[in-house]
């Protein structure tokens, strides 16, 4: 595949649509507590590591300004259950390089399975965990790494990688026909609302977002360090 540089968000044209945020999650939708309690307490090493995940959502913003249509999600999740998840090759990696290639170095999970509920696209995956760390805790390997970040209560979501182009339409960039899905990594902060591992696969609505009200506080946040900026300026004026 063809090298591509990485499209930052709210950025248009054709590159690496890798799909993380800025590392802000709401605080009012969004309980960590709740999900290292619920969801990641794995503490018997001897069965696989497999967990149920929101992977991409169809006709929702998302946190990059990115919006993908239902018809070319659609088309690439048909793609990737055909040419990679029936091959048993749908490997992904922990965290998101900058590159449309998946490295063996760094692989740490693979997806068993994908299907619809709405315009959800939901997911079940596997950590490509080693004998070492099953039977001794031993960390070597990228799977180990994200199992043993989970056990210790980290919450962990995922996001898409793909090649494609973007285009302005309205206020959000619209993924365009050339998209090519890759994989789905697994991120600290995805940007897909909602994105995140769970146990159960009646977990899913649990962890639901909602990033019109992110928005605004992130608006009420910046008008109070706006204020606070102009009040100690104007105090300093009056010395």
């Amino acid at each position: 595949m063809q090298n591509y540089r990485v499209l930052n968000p709210n950025e248009t044209g054709k590159g690496i649509l890798i799909e993380y945020d800025a590392g802000y999650i709401s605080p009012a939708e969004f309980s960590n507590d709740r999900i290292i309690k619920e969801s990641f307490e794995v503490g018997d090493y001897s069965k696989p590591f497999e967990f149920y995940a929101v992977l991409q959502k169809y006709n929702t913003p998302n946190r990059n300004g990115r919006v993908y249509p239902e018809k070319i999600l659609k088309r690439e999740a048909d793609n990737y259950i055909k040419n990679y998840i029936k091959k048993n090759t749908a490997l992904s990696e922990l965290n998101h390089p900058e590159s449309s290639l998946i490295d063996l170095d760094r692989v740490s999970h693979i997806i068993t399975d994908v299907w619809w509920d709405k315009n959800v696209l939901l997911g079940k995956l596997k950590l490509l965990t080693s004998p070492g760390f099953h039977e001794r805790g031993i960390v070597s390997t990228k799977g180990d790494q994200a199992a043993n970040l989970l056990r210790l209560g980290v919450t962990l979501g995922i996001s898409s990688r793909g090649v494609g182009s973007l285009k302005k339409v309205g206020e959000q960039n619209e993924v365009q026909e050339d998209f090519e899905l890759i994989c789905f990594d697994l991120v600290q902060a995805p940007s897909t609302p909602g994105a995140y591992l769970f146990k159960e696969k009646e977990d899913q609505y649990k962890y639901e977002e909602n990033l019109q009200e992110e928005k605004e506080e992130k608006l009420k946040m910046y008008n109070s360090k706006s204020i606070d900026l102009m009040s100690k300026l104007s105090d300093y004026l009056k010395k």
